[in-house]
């Protein structure tokens, strides 16, 4: 059976990867054609395009990058008509997929959305659209099933979260081992998941790295995205005590003990890795005025969202500041506090259902099929 898979991020490469894999083990004459990245490649997948080629961040980013978003999307449609692949699967990356997904519904294609949309979080008039274009949904976060089925009266399947997958499959490793390749000093580690994108890292880098002299007896070792190239970090790398590590984020989260890190996925990971951390976002002002106006989400980390509660300290905007940060990563180091944290993580990971979404999906999406 021939596969068409679509995923713009590194998170949807390491996703679409083992749902690579997954398919594979259902469907051993699978023939997997995908958009990704190396990970994904690996698996087994047919590159057509790396997501390096398709990170265009923000309005002004998006305008000056048109032509070529308007060729990725006219490529792909003629790519996947080429293939006529049984099914097409989209991961995550909304603003192309959705795109994608319109045209390939009226050809009669199926379509399969791992990942959905956040559009509970913003946009929720896309909720149209989904219903119009997909004919499968895979949700990821247990209040989705809600969201979709009781609000908006469309079945979704709930199949569990797969970090829960990839982060069972990273292997631990030694601690000195981890020190020596790395250059790390024998100083406990406070990891800085400081974003993938190079608009939002650089000015995170700036206060989260105005804390330093305050933990002499830390380390701080930044994780380095996969998507951004080294010269992108190397102003902040000074000193003894400031470390970089690229591209294994997962490693460096084995060995962490507390961790400072922007929200997104990464808040999650690290919470599943069991290391106390603090959410941390700063925009630009504009554009956090015109998302506090848009996105009416009480919290701005899944695992908040997800436990409905503040579990984790969020500093945001203003709150994300020396004074404010110092404080809270304090707070995360003292023993009676982690104790409390880890708890905590526990009643998350069970929440998430468990592991197996990636088998889980293949599954759905093959029977679908038969």
């Amino acid at each position: 059976m021939k596969y068409y898979i679509i995923a713009g991020e590194a998170s949807g490469d390491l996703h679409g990867s083992n749902l690579i894999k997954a398919l594979k083990a259902e469907d051993p004459e699978a023939n997997i054609r995908c958009w990704g990245g190396d990970l994904m490649q690996a698996a087994g997948g047919t590159l057509v395009k790396h997501y390096k080629e398709l990170a265009f961040m923000g309005f002004i980013e998006v305008l000056f990058n048109l032509k070529t978003i308007l060729r990725n999307i006219a490529f792909c449609k003629e790519d996947i008509s080429a293939f006529a692949p049984a099914a097409l699967i989209f991961i995550d990356y909304p603003g192309f997929n959705m795109r994608i997904a319109q045209w390939a519904k009226s050809k009669g294609i199926p379509t399969h959305y791992y990942i959905a949309p956040q559009i509970w979080a913003w946009k929720e008039s896309r909720i149209k659209a989904v219903k119009r274009d997909f004919d499968h949904l895979y949700v990821i976060l247990p209040f989705e099933k809600d969201f979709f089925e009781q609000k908006h009266q469309f079945p979704v399947h709930f199949v569990g979260h797969p970090l829960i997958d990839a982060i069972k499959q990273q292997k631990s490793s030694n601690l000195s081992q981890f020190q020596a390749d790395n250059g790390l000093s024998n100083l406990p580690i406070i990891a800085l998941l400081p974003g993938s994108r190079k608009q939002e890292l650089t000015k995170m880098l700036t206060v989260l790295l105005s804390v330093v002299p305050e933990f002499p007896n830390y380390q701080f070792v930044i994780a380095g995205a996969p998507s951004q190239d080294f010269e992108v970090y190397q102003p902040f790398i000074q000193g003894d005590q400031v470390k970089f590590i690229s591209n294994n984020t997962y490693e460096l989260l084995q060995h962490a003990t507390a961790a400072l890190v922007t929200s997104g996925t990464a808040t999650l990971e690290t919470a599943l890795f069991k290391v106390p951390e603090v959410v941390c976002y700063k925009g630009s002002w504009a554009s956090y005025q015109i998302a506090k106006r848009i996105i009416t989400l009480k919290y701005i980390s899944l695992v908040n969202l997800i436990m409905d509660q503040e579990v984790v300290t969020e500093l945001i905007q203003d709150d994300c500041n020396t004074a404010q940060i110092t404080l809270e990563l304090q707070r995360i180091l003292d023993p009676e506090h982690r104790k409390q944290l880890l708890e905590k993580y526990a009643e998350l990971e069970t929440k998430l259902g468990g592991a197996g979404a990636s088998k889980k999906t293949a599954q759905l999406i093959v029977r679908s099929l038969q």
